[in-house]
C-alpha cells in the first residue's frame, strides 16, 4: 500500500506457505546431505524470502547477506571458542580439584562463563543482520556495543532471578532501549521512548497466573492434599495467556514508542490471533513429526527382528517380502532424520510465517514524507558475520 494522506505507509506480506514449504524442505534436505554445511546457504535463502515478502509503503525489504560470510565467520568462531573454552576449562578444572577435590564447581563456573558470551553473540548477530538489511536501498545498522549489552543482560537476568520474575518488564524495556538507541536507518538513529511502567501495566495477567499457580502447588504440598492441584486447570492456562498477552502488548507499546527523525511506528498486533497461531500452528508442527517418528520407530523395530517375525502381517507384506533387513534399517534412519526436517519445515509454514505476517500487516509506518531526506550510510563490513552466534546456536532472526 502506498503513502496515505497523512504520510503513512502500511506493511503488506506477500509470502505464501506453499513456496516457503518447498524452499524450506529443499534447503533442509541439502543441509542433512552436506552434513550441515549447507545450513549457511539455507539461512540466507530463507531470510531473502522472508525479507522480500514484506512491502513497506509499497517497497520490498532486502536481505543481502552472503552464505560464505556466515561459513567463514563460523569457522573463525569455532577455532576461537575451542581455544578459549579449552584453556578456561583446563584452568577451572585444575583449580576446582585443588580447592574442592571435585570438578563440579569447574563445570558450574564454566557454564556461568558462557552466559555473557551468549548475550555477546546475540548482539553481534543482530548487528550483522541489520547491516545486511536494506529498504529503499538504504542500509540499516547497529552500532558496536556487544560487551555493554552482555553485562547489562547478565545484570538484568540476575535481578529477574532474585525478584522471582518481577523485574522482567524492567529487563525487557532497558535491553530493548539499549538495542534500539544504537540502531540506524541511513543517517537516522532510532530512539526508544516510553518507560518501564508501561510494561508493568500489561504484566499483570502473567504475574497473577504465575503467583496463583505457585500458591496452589505450595498449599497442596503443605497440606499433603492433591485435590488443591485441580485449581491449576484454571491458573496454568491463565499464566500461559498472560505470557502471550505480555509479549504482544509489550511489543505494541515498545513499537509505538519508537521513533527516528520524523518517522514512527504504530502496531495493532492482537493477542487472540498470536495465541491461535501458536496453539494451532504449534500443534501441527509437533504432531506431524511425532507421527513420522512413530513410523520410523515401528519400521526400525520391525526390521531389527532376527526371527523374521513382524508386528503385523501388513508390514510383513509391505516390507519383509520386498526389502532386505539392511534396507529397512536404512529406511528407518531416513525417517528418523525426517522428524527434524519435518518439524523445521512445518515450524516455518505454520508458526514463523503466520507470526511475521500478522505482526507485519498490523504495523503502520508514520511520517513517510520525511524519507526523501534520509541519506545512505557507509557499509558495515563486519567480516565475522554471525560466527559466534552460530557456534553457540544462539539464533537470530530466522
Amino acid at each position: 500500500m502506498t503513502d496515505g494522506p497523512a504520510g503513512t505507509g502500511d506493511v503488506e506480506c506477500v509470502g505464501r506457505r506453499w513456496p516457503l514449504f518447498r524452499l524450506a524442505l529443499a534447503a533442509s534436505v541439502l543441509t542433512i546431505l552436506t552434513l550441515g554445511v549447507y545450513r549457511f546457504w539455507m539461512k540466507s535463502r530463507l531470510r531473502r524470502y522472508y525479507w522480500s515478502s514484506f512491502r513497506v509503503a509499497g517497497s520490498p525489504v532486502e536481505y543481502v547477506g552472503e552464505p560464505l560470510e556466515k561459513l567463514l565467520g563460523f569457522l573463525i568462531a569455532v577455532v576461537f571458542l575451542a581455544f578459549y573454552l579449552g584453556i578456561v576449562n583446563l584452568v577451572l578444572v585444575f583449580a576446582s580439584f585443588s580447592l574442592f577435590q571435585t570438578n563440579g564447581v569447574a563445570y558450574l563456573l564454566s557454564f556461568l562463563g558462557v552466559v555473557p558470551l551468549w548475550f555477546y553473540a546475540a548482539y553481534r548477530a543482530r548487528r550483522y543482520v541489520l547491516a545486511r538489511t536494506r529498504w529503499l536501498g538504504i542500509r540499516f545498522g547497529l552500532a558496536p556495543g556487544a560487551a555493554g549489552y552482555a553485562w547489562r543482560a547478565v545484570g538484568h537476568w540476575l535481578a529477574v532471578i532474585l525478584t522471582l520474575g518481577l523485574a522482567w518488564p524492567r529487563m525487557t524495556f532497558w535491553l530493548e532501549k539499549y538495542r534500539t538507541d544504537r540502531t540506524t536507518f541511513g543517517t537516522l538513529t532510532l530512539h526508544q521512548g516510553g518507560n518501564v511502567a508501561m510494561l508493568y501495566q500489561v504484566f499483570v495477567h502473567l504475574m497473577i497466573g504465575v503467583i496463583f499457580s505457585a500458591l496452589t502447588i505450595a498449599i497442596a504440598l503443605a497440606n499433603d492434599n492433591e485435590r488443591f492441584l485441580w485449581l491449576l486447570i484454571v491458573f496454568l492456562p491463565w499464566a500461559v495467556y498472560g505470557l502471550v498477552h505480555y509479549r504482544v502488548h509489550a511489543f505494541r507499546r515498545l513499537t509505538d514508542a519508537k521513533s527516528a527523525g520524523g518517522l514512527s511506528l504504530v502496531s495493532r498486533a492482537r493477542v487472540v490471533r498470536v495465541a491461535r497461531i501458536w496453539l494451532l500452528g504449534g500443534s501441527l508442527a509437533l504432531v506431524l513429526p511425532f507421527v513420522v517418528m512413530s513410523l520410523a520407530a515401528y519400521v526400525v523395530i520391525s526390521g531389527a527382528t532376527t526371527d523374521g517375525a513382524y508386528p503385523s502381517e501388513a508390514l510383513r507384506v509391505l516390507l519383509g517380502d520386498v526389502l532386505p533387513g539392511w534396507a529397512i534399517v536404512a529406511l528407518g534412519v531416513v525417517l528418523y532424520f525426517g522428524v527434524f526436517v519435518t518439524f523445521g519445515v512445518l515450524r516455518h509454514v505454520f508458526i514463523t510465517l503466520p507470526l511475521w505476517r500478522h505482526y507485519g500487516e498490523t504495523l503502520t509506518l508514520v511520517g513517510t514524507s520525511t524519507l526523501p531526506r534520509v541519506a545512505q550510510q557507509g557499509r558495515d563490513a563486519f567480516e565475522e558475520a554471525e560466527g559466534i552466534a552460530e557456534a553457540l546456536d544462539v539464533g537470530a532472526a530466522i
